[in-house]
């Protein structure tokens, strides 16, 4: 099946809820960047924790970056979103494995490290781009995710993301949930959505045991009424073309342009959110540099 998010409103407003299965998105991530275990589960948290973000905060053209640099192995991570549902992202060093943590799990902290912060950049499409930063507080990622919302969007929240990865780096499942707490939700209903946030298995525990988004909707909140509001589909995409490239080379100094027309006899660049390769021919560098010389 398709991978998609469900977003909820429970008892009238006390609390958003939005769960998703982004098993074949991050199992494209895998696959396009040819991730190792442990990289593979810090970027699939890394855009599963985007996707939550930008489809509860951005609405229409919006977009979101976020960047995840927790000076571990794999290095800085970044992942693109928007309000649609579709993700973009890599990782500097894909091919990380660790030993298993304490727990038998891949070890994202020791992956992600902790000496380093979380970004949020919003572009809105006016003015300047919204920009939050708050520190790494876990590396395991969901914690650092719930630290920025309530830091920086003032919205207290839980997030769970997790990825389970086989042992030939082929990505079995992966999922999350974002818990949004509202204005007017009650003490009682805040520590027995806790209780039972802290009891319940991870979600890709859930996904593996034939759990979807609209199950585990139901195990977090079994005896409050849950309004279902949107159901979504997700995926992995990236919007790169040779234009982009070409409007990108447009920037270019003149000499420097010529000087790959002289000396390289081409130029060729390669999209790091999805690994596509574009060439330019000599012919396509001179008709950039000419339409660059005519503006």
């Amino acid at each position: 099946m398709a991978d998609y998010l469900v977003k909820s409103l429970i008892d009238n407003g006390m609390f958003r809820a939005y769960v998703v299965d982004a098993t074949e998105t991050v199992a494209e991530a895998q696959k396009k960047h040819d991730t190792w275990s442990a990289a593979t589960a810090a970027l699939g948290r890394t855009l599963i924790g985007t996707m939550l973000l930008s489809t509860s905060l951005l609405k229409g053209k919006e977009t979101m970056t976020v960047k995840v640099n927790g000076h571990g192995p794999v290095g800085a991570i970044v992942a693109d979103g928007n309000a649609d549902g579709t993700v973009k992202g890599y990782l500097q060093y894909p091919h990380i494995n660790l030993p298993l943590n304490n727990k038998h799990k891949i070890d994202v902290k020791k992956a992600v490290g902790t000496a380093g912060m979380l970004t949020v950049t919003k572009d809105q499409g006016f003015g300047q781009p919204y920009t939050g930063q708050v520190p790494l507080v876990s590396g395991e990622l969901g914690e650092d995710f719930t630290y920025y919302l309530a830091k920086s969007e003032q919205i207290p929240s839980a997030v769970g993301v997790s990825v389970f990865v086989e042992p030939d780096n082929r990505v079995k499942v992966a999922g999350g949930f974002m818990i949004q707490v509202m204005p007017g939700a009650s003490d009682e209903a805040i520590s027995r959505l806790e209780k039972r946030i802290a009891a319940m298995p991870m979600v890709s525990e859930l996904l593996l045991a034939g759990q979807k988004p609209e199950d585990i909707l139901k195990l977090l909140f079994k005896d409050e009424e849950v309004k279902l509001l949107q159901k979504l589909p997700v995926s992995f995409k990236c919007d790169c073309s040779k234009d982009r490239f070409a409007k990108a080379l447009s920037s270019v100094q003149p000499q420097a342009l010529q000087e790959m027309i002289d000396e390289d006899h081409g130029a060729d660049a390669v999209c790091h959110f999805c690994g596509n390769h574009y060439h330019f021919s000599e012919d396509d560098l001179r008709q950039i540099l000419v339409d660059t010389q005519s503006k």
